[in-house]
């Protein structure tokens, strides 16, 4: 039940606010202004997400040669890959959050909320699956 709530937030309330915001936008800055902006932030976001995505698949591989497990490499490598994704997509509220996922700051902020969560999932019995 939760999963559904949460994917209609993403594929219908989200786009919304993103077409109102654009809206909006074009009404504030004009509608060149706006697309420029838009293509501006999907050109920065490409930039970050390859050089922060390299870095971070760098040091997943440096642990994993040094026999460590790469647990905070990992979820770095995922939030440059969610956070990429993220400012590629045209909106506005997506380079917002895209660019949170990217900033190390705010990376490092969210590392023990998504620990939390996985452990919370890894914890419930019967919702991991892996199929070889």
């Amino acid at each position: 039940m939760v999963c559904l709530r949460f994917l209609l937030l993403i594929f219908i309330i989200v786009p919304a606010m993103e077409i109102g915001l654009f809206i909006l936008a074009g009404k504030t800055i004009g509608a060149i202004s706006t697309v420029l902006l838009i293509v501006l932030t999907g050109l920065i976001g490409a930039y970050l997400a390859k050089r922060q995505g390299l870095e971070a698949l760098r040091k997943v591989q440096e642990q994993w040669r040094s026999g460590q497990p790469p647990g905070h490499a990992m979820l770095d490598a995922f939030c440059v890959f969610a956070g990429g994704i993220l400012l590629l997509a045209p909106g506005f509220i997506t380079d917002i959050v895209g660019l949170l996922l990217l900033l190390p700051i705010t990376k490092n902020a969210l590392r023990p909320i998504l620990i939390k969560l996985l452990k919370k999932q890894f914890l419930r019995k019967n919702q991991f699956y892996i199929y070889r």
